[in-house]
């Protein structure tokens, strides 16, 4: 999970906070020296860290905190709102031209991600009913155009290039103009990176900046690098005037020091996150939202908002229908494993869940994909019949099923045996509803 070591540390410092009916200005001074801790491990910015510790401190030991029926409570909301604050407070969405295109300057150093993040923003701007075009303006790194052409292909959008031979600002000028004539409404430029900040990289970022004028320039950054990612958004802000910046590995990165150091050491939003390597694994950073997942609060909306966009609806209401009837068959299990692979890793659902890490089990599961993927080769390995009739599975079909997935007969059994669990489990989940008041909203598929 992203940020898990500052999030444990965090949580462990302020659940002793949680249930005290009394909190003490001493109670909070302790609990404010181990925060201080956790964020200086975490490798978030030393004066980012003391003027944090100070504005929660200040208001914690107010009147309103200590003399209110739940100042523990108390405590925590401040430190949430506080951490809320610290990343940017609000949402910071993409600036769009009033006239199409609008204009996206990819800037970084190599090996940050850049040219990737470029495709993942593109896939992330279909789903908003764009139509991007994708520029190579990266003349230097070999295969740099190659990579970006491999990635327009996959997700079918047009990338302009014109070889290494041409200056990246006269790329960049005639993609612009290819841009207008072909009806594109927004216009990724992939730009060159270095190993390190150089004069001369500078100067040909600044160069298409001031000929181009672009209402977007995103900084990639590998939040893995933690002090080194914001020094770096740093310089390339005095230099550019960036608008904001995308953090990859953000998913690898269990301190959190850039996370949290960003926005105030450079001004400059977040905007997006990388969280995987696959093309739709970018998300809208908000700060609200990271707060509270940090602090063990859980991050409802972003699950609501992966389960809406990767859930079949009609599905669900058939499964509904078969789960009050006890017809749930393997292929319906199938169907929804499937359907949650597709939301991203399993560990990262569970934590959005409000109190996961306290439940027991939870807390330090680590799903093993490969094991997800066994038990799809399990069930593909039943006839249809053996899927919506599990009580034909005796020993030699169970062999059968073992041989034909490379799986053992123990591993089939277990799959067995919990589905059998999970069957009983539905048929009660089914009764009570009957008799208690249909529940209305949001219904999250079986696994």
């Amino acid at each position: 999970m992203a940020l898990e070591g500052l999030a444990g540390r965090l949580q462990e410092t302020l659940n002793k906070l949680r249930g005290k009916g009394k909190v003490t200005e001493e109670d909070v001074t302790q609990a404010m020296r181990e925060v201080r801790l956790a964020l200086l491990e975490a490798d978030v910015n030393f004066k980012v860290v003391k003027d944090f510790v100070s504005k929660v401190k200040e208001r914690a030991v107010g009147q309103e905190v200590l003399k209110s029926l739940s100042p523990g409570q108390q405590v925590i909301k401040v430190v949430n709102e506080e951490l809320t604050q610290l990343m940017g407070g609000t949402q910071s969405k993409l600036n769009f031209a009033q006239k199409p295109p609008t204009i996206i300057m990819m800037v970084g150093l190599q090996g940050a991600g850049k040219t990737t993040h470029t495709g993942k923003l593109a896939k992330y701007l279909i789903k908003q009913n764009k139509k991007p075009l994708l520029i190579a303006a990266d003349i230097y790194r070999p295969a740099a155009i190659k990579q970006l052409q491999v990635l327009g292909e996959q997700l079918k959008v047009p990338v302009f290039e014109m070889g290494n031979q041409t200056s990246p600002v006269e790329i960049a000028k005639k993609g612009i103009e290819y841009a207008k004539s072909e009806h594109h409404d927004v216009v990724l430029i992939d730009t060159a990176g270095r190993l390190h900040i150089d004069e001369e990289l500078m100067n040909e970022l600044v160069q298409i900046k001031e000929n181009l004028k672009p209402q977007e320039i995103l900084l990639v950054v590998d939040a893995m690098t933690g002090q080194d990612a914001v020094n770096v958004a740093s310089t390339f802000n005095e230099n550019l005037d960036i608008t904001g910046v995308i953090l990859t590995k953000l998913d690898g990165d269990t301190r959190g020091g850039a996370a949290l150091s960003v926005k105030e050491v450079t001004g400059c939003p977040i905007k997006f996150v990388g969280l995987g390597e696959k093309l739709d694994a970018i998300e809208p950073f908000y700060p609200d939202r990271m707060a509270s997942r940090i602090l063990g609060m859980g991050d409802v909306l972003t699950l609501i908002e992966k389960a809406q966009a990767n859930v079949d609806a009609e599905k669900a209401k058939e499964l509904e229908k078969k789960i009050r009837k006890a017809e749930f068959s393997f292929e319906d299990f199938l169907d929804q494993l499937q359907q949650v692979k597709q939301m991203g890793p399993l560990e990262d659902i569970l934590g959005m869940l409000p109190g996961a890490n306290k439940v027991k089990g939870l807390k330090d599961l680590k799903v093993d994909d490969k094991q997800l993927g066994r038990v799809e080769a399990i069930i593909r390995s039943m006839t249809k019949e053996e899927k919506v009739n599990p009580e034909v599975l005796n020993a030699s079909r169970r062999r059968r099923i073992a041989n034909g997935s490379g799986t053992t007969i123990q591993e089939v059994n277990r799959l067995i045996k919990q589905f059998d669990d999970m069957k009983k489990m539905m048929k009660q989940f089914s009764t009570m509803t009957k008799k208690g008041k249909k529940k209305k909203g949001f219904k999250f598929p079986f696994m």
